[in-house]
């Protein structure tokens, strides 16, 4: 199996990445995005996303000229789709979210032109179990001069799999190289060609089986973290109303050697944990109970963490030192879904700050040194940066634990600080 040209659909948080280290192998990569501002960038050899280690590897594969970005697909031995599975927003009288598959289907409607006999097509996008099958017979429905494996088995012209990614934020460069991945092909010969493919770059363990459970592998282990963290959460809020500091109820419980509790905040967010239970739980209404809990608790926490602002709110109102609402002002610290990156995507901390908008008719500052920008539905919310170090506001409230806020916290000198993630003092 030789594959000399590799075409990746959708350089965000994953595809880039990806893209890069097959470049960094000697590969000829052809990343694709619609987004032309992002194309321009990644040509001038520089990245539109914060990712330790990426600008490095992406400037070297530009100017090596084994990376080049597009906005069309262009042909390929192997075509790999990273494109967002988010939740469809047109659904109505129902509480269980229903995932969107229009990006992928758009992708497949880009490559198809494109195939030739031979090719390989893999699915990264996160998707709910089905997906990849989907998505040959989008493909198979453009190409009809073409076999694919769900109609002929192993003797398709075009093979097709799923290979969903497991890294963190903040160390995806290590971690995409390092880590074991699952590999799932609708047939036996697809999966051993995507694995052929991926062991370019992946230092860990290839696992083959079938698209299905490679998906539902996938949608297993974000579902998982969710649960803890739902425990986490709720903890947390247990504590609170009975004086218990969670932080170290937490510590100590997990001294015992088989009790591993995560760390509880204001939420759960970005476009894995906060999203992918609810793959299973659309298809699995009466069985998916214990996951659709979890879903439940961790989206309900930034209500919570709401309110206990409001809660110090009342209390500044009440010990005469400012009187009217409209006086006072509330400095949220950190924006994005997780510490040190710049991803917002689901951030609990942006729902805090759409429902305290609601509630509060004061003046709020948001601070994140990785946010340029705020969501245009908070523009009435200052941004201002960590270089400003003094920062003016009656209530200081930590909602994501960037490094940049430890020396933040020991110069604020209030009675009114609520930390809902552990900053360092």
């Amino acid at each position: 199996m030789n594959f000399e040209t590799i075409c990746v659909v959708g350089l965000g948080y994953i595809g880039l990445p990806t893209a890069a280290a097959f470049a960094g192998r000697r590969k000829n990569v052809i990343g694709v995005d619609v987004n032309k501002e992002a194309v321009d960038t990644i040509n001038r050899g520089e990245i539109h996303i914060v990712e330790p280690e990426l600008d490095i590897a992406v400037h070297a594969a530009v100017k090596e000229g084994y990376l080049r970005a597009t906005s069309e697909p262009e042909p390929a031995d192997a075509f790999l789709i990273a494109v967002p599975t988010p939740f469809k927003t047109d659904v109505k009288n129902t509480e269980i979210p229903s995932p969107d598959l229009s990006y992928i289907k758009a992708a497949a409607d880009s490559i198809a032109p494109v195939l030739k006999k031979g090719d390989l097509v893999i699915l990264e996008s996160t998707s709910p179990v089905g997906a990849t099958e989907k998505l040959a017979e989008w493909l198979s429905i453009k190409r009809t001069d073409l076999t694919f494996p769900q109609h002929v088995g192993e003797e398709s012209d075009i093979r097709v799999a799923h290979c969903p990614e497991r890294v963190l934020p903040g160390q995806i460069m290590h971690e995409i190289i390092q880590n074991d991945r699952v590999i799932g092909g609708i047939t036996p010969r697809c999966a051993e060609s995507a694995k052929a493919l991926y062991k370019t770059f992946v230092h860990g363990e290839c696992l083959v089986t079938t698209a299905r459970t490679a998906e539902m592998t996938k949608l297993t282990e974000n579902a998982f973290r969710d649960v803890n963290i739902a425990f986490a959460n709720e903890l947390s809020v247990i504590c609170d109303g009975s004086g218990i500091n969670t932080w170290e109820l937490i510590s100590l419980a997990n001294r015992h050697p088989r009790v591993n509790i995560l760390q509880p905040g204001p939420g759960v967010g970005g476009h894995c944990i906060a999203v992918d239970p609810w793959f299973i739980v659309s298809e699995n209404q009466g069985t998916a109970k214990l996951i659709k809990s979890a879903r439940e608790v961790n989206d309900s926490k930034p209500a919570w963490v709401v309110e206990k602002i409001l809660a110090e709110i009342e209390k500044i109102k009440c010990s005469d030192f400012k009187s009217e609402e409209s006086e006072i002002s509330v400095a949220c610290y950190g924006l994005t879904f997780k510490p040190n990156i710049d991803d917002i995507r689901e951030s609990p901390a942006l729902s805090v700050l759409r429902e305290l908008s609601r509630k509060f008719s004061g003046k709020i500052i948001a601070i994140d040194p990785n946010v340029k920008l705020m969501p245009q539905d908070l523009s009435n919310v200052e941004l201002i940066g960590c270089e400003e170090s003094k920062i003016k506001a009656d209530v200081h409230v930590f909602l994501v634990a960037h490094r940049e806020f430890n020396r933040l916290r020991k110069n604020i000198n209030s009675d009114f600080v609520i930390d809902f993630v552990l900053i360092d003092e």
